[in-house]
C-alpha cells in the first residue's frame, strides 16, 4: 500500500491506495491561510508538514494498517507559491501561496527588460505577479533582513519533500510554475534569473516526478509513524496531478476542468501550446514528455465559497444546500444581473492583478438567490473564456469533465453544459483526483503501475447535456458578461484612491 498527499489551499487530503491504485480511505486534515488586503495570501509551511504527519498517522491508526504494509508515499502540492528556507531548511517567513500577488512592480521591472512574448515563448507563461520568481523579488525589495537569510526557494510539495526525506528538490511540473523554468530547454532560466537578480543557486534540483527522491528519516519517522527508509516519490504540482486523477494522459483524452479554490480547464498535449494572445500557460506534466496546456481563472469555487460564507457566516451543514436550492429557481443573466469573479484578480484570459470582483445590474428585486446564481453563472462564463482559449488554437473539446468540490452540484454542472455548449460530465472522484493523481505517479515511480492505469480508477457518473435554447441565450450573455469587463477595465486600477 502506498500513501499520496495533496497540499491544497484549505487542506491537505490524504489518502491511502492499495498497490492496484484503488482508494483504501482518506482523510482531510484543514489548516488556516491568510488573505489580506493588497494581495496578500500566505501560509506558514509548517502547517502544511504538520497537517501531513498527523493525516499520515490517522490513516494508519483508523484503518488497522501497520506501518510496515507502506511501500512508498508521494505528493501533489499546490503551485506558483514561494517557500523561503534559510541555511538550516527553516522557513524564513510565511510562504508567498499561488493566490498572492503584491509582486506587480517586480513583474514590471521583468517586463522592461524582457519582452512579454518572448518571455511566454521560453516560459510556456506570462509573466505576472502570481508567479513564484516575482514573489521571491518582493521579499527582496521589501523585506531585506529575511531576504539575507534565504539560501533555498522551493514550493509547497518541495519542503514536505525535504521534512520527509532531508532532500530539497523539485519536478518539472512545480519547476514550470515558477516563471524562472526555461521550458524549451528543461532547465532554470539564466535570462530571466539575470534578469531578476535573483541567484540561480537559490532554486532547487529539478528531479522526475516520478523519480525515488529519498527515503523516511528517523526525524520523519517519529512524526508519521511511517518506517525509517520508505520511498518517497518526488511528484508534482496540483494541476498536473489533476490531470492525471482525471484520466488526462495523452492528448485523445479530451479535456477535464477543475473546480477547486482557483478553478481551470486543461489538456494534455505533446508540446507547449502556445496562444498568440497569450490567454493559455503551459505547464509541464508529471507524465515524462507531455504537457499540460491550461487556462486557469483565481477564484472559481473560491467565489463560491466567499458567496456562501458571505451570506451564511454561521458554518452550518447545509448553508451550501440551502443558497444552491434558491439560486436553481431563478436566472441571472437572463435578468441583467452579472457577476465578474475576479475577487482574487485574475490570470486567465485577462492577466490582469487589478481585476476584481463584481456585481453588475443590481436590482432591488435581487435576492441571496440570484447573487448566487450570477456568482455560478459567472464563474461558468469565465471558464467558457478560457475553454475558447485552447479551442481556438486547434484543441477540439467535444465534452469536460469536471472535478474538484464544486462538481458536486448538479445544478452547477448543469449552467456549466448549458453556457459551453457541450457535454460535461462528473465522475467518481470529486475533490480526491489530485491525490489520485499523487497515487498513480507513486505507484508508477515504484514500478507498480503505468500512468494508464488510472483509466480503471474512476468512471463517469452522470452526463449533462446542453439545453439549445438556453445556450442560444446565454451565448449573447457571455457577449454582455465580456463587455462588462472591457468597460471596467480602466476603472480597476483605480478603484482605491492612493
Amino acid at each position: 500500500m502506498i500513501i499520496a498527499h495533496d497540499l491544497g489551499t484549505t487542506g491537505n487530503k490524504a489518502s491511502l491506495h492499495s498497490d492496484d491504485g484503488r482508494t483504501i480511505a482518506h482523510c482531510t486534515i484543514n489548516y488556516p491561510a491568510h488573505f489580506a488586503a493588497g494581495g496578500i495570501a500566505e501560509q506558514n509551511p509548517d502547517d502544511w508538514w504538520n497537517a501531513v504527519a498527523a493525516a499520515t498517522k490517522k490513516l494508519l491508526a483508523e484503518n488497522n494498517i501497520s506501518a510496515s504494509d507502506i511501500t512508498g508515499v508521494g505528493l501533489s502540492g499546490q503551485m506558483m507559491g514561494a517557500v523561503l528556507l534559510d541555511s538550516e531548511y527553516l522557513p524564513v517567513r510565511a510562504a508567498l501561496i499561488w493566490a498572492d500577488y503584491r509582486s506587480a512592480p517586480q513583474t514590471k521591472e521583468l517586463l522592461a527588460k524582457i519582452p512579454m512574448a518572448e518571455a511566454y515563448a521560453e516560459l510556456g507563461h506570462q509573466l505576472n505577479p502570481t508567479y513564484s520568481i516575482t514573489k521571491a523579488m518582493w521579499v527582496r525589495d521589501n523585506e531585506p533582513e529575511n531576504w539575507a537569510r534565504v539560501r533555498h526557494i522551493g514550493l509547497a510539495k518541495d519542503y514536505v519533500n525535504f521534512k520527509l526525506t532531508g532532500r530539497l528538490a523539485t519536478d518539472p511540473s512545480d519547476a514550470s510554475s515558477t516563471n524562472a523554468f526555461d521550458q524549451v530547454n528543461g532547465v532554470w532560466s539564466t535570462r530571466i534569473l539575470a534578469a531578476a537578480r535573483i541567484d540561480a543557486a537559490l532554486f532547487p534540483e529539478i528531479l522526475p516526478s516520478t523519480s525515488i527522491l529519498g527515503e523516511i528519516t528517523n526525524e520523519a519517522s517519529a512524526q508519521t509513524g511511517l518506517l525509517v527508509g520508505t520511498p518517497v516519490v518526488t511528484g508534482g504540482g496540483d494541476g498536473p496531478m489533476a490531470a492525471v486523477g482525471a484520466g488526462i494522459i495523452n492528448a485523445s483524452d479530451g479535456a477535464y476542468v477543475c473546480l477547486g479554490s482557483s478553478s481551470w480547464v486543461s489538456i494534455s498535449a505533446d508540446k507547449p501550446l502556445l496562444d498568440p494572445k497569450m490567454r493559455s500557460m503551459t505547464f509541464n506534466h508529471v507524465v515524462p514528455g507531455k504537457f499540460v496546456p491550461t487556462a486557469t481563472m483565481q477564484a472559481g469555487g473560491a467565489s463560491l465559497q466567499w458567496i456562501t460564507e458571505t451570506l451564511i457566516p454561521e458554518n452550518t451543514p447545509d448553508r451550501y444546500k440551502i443558497l444552491l436550492s434558491e439560486a436553481a429557481k431563478c436566472n441571472a443573466a437572463s435578468e441583467g444581473l452579472f457577476f465578474l469573479p475576479h475577487i482574487m484578480g485574475e490570470r486567465s484570459p485577462y492577466w490582469n492583478p487589478d481585476a476584481s470582483g463584481v456585481f453588475v445590474g443590481l436590482a432591488k428585486h435581487h435576492d441571496r438567490g440570484f447573487l448566487v446564481r450570477a456568482v455560478l453563472e459567472g464563474v461558468a462564463f469565465n471558464l467558457l473564456t478560457c475553454i475558447q482559449a485552447l479551442s481556438e488554437n486547434g484543441t477540439r473539446i467535444k465534452q469536460v469533465d469536471v472535478i474538484g468540490g464544486g462538481a458536486d452540484s448538479e445544478l452547477w454542472l448543469q449552467i456549466f453544459a448549458d453556457v459551453w455548449g457541450i457535454k460535461v460530465r462528473s465522475r467518481s472522484i470529486v475533490e480526491e483526483a489530485n491525490s489520485l493523481g499523487a497515487a498513480v505517479t507513486t505507484l508508477v515511480g515504484l514500478g507498480k503501475a503505468t500512468f494508464e492505469s488510472v483509466k480503471n480508477l474512476s468512471h463517469i457518473t452522470a452526463e449533462y447535456q446542453p439545453r439549445a435554447e438556453l445556450h442560444d441565450a446565454y451565448k449573447k450573455q457571455h457577449k454582455i458578461f465580456l463587455s462588462a469587463y472591457s468597460a471596467l477595465e480602466p476603472w480597476f486600477p483605480n478603484r482605491v484612491s492612493k
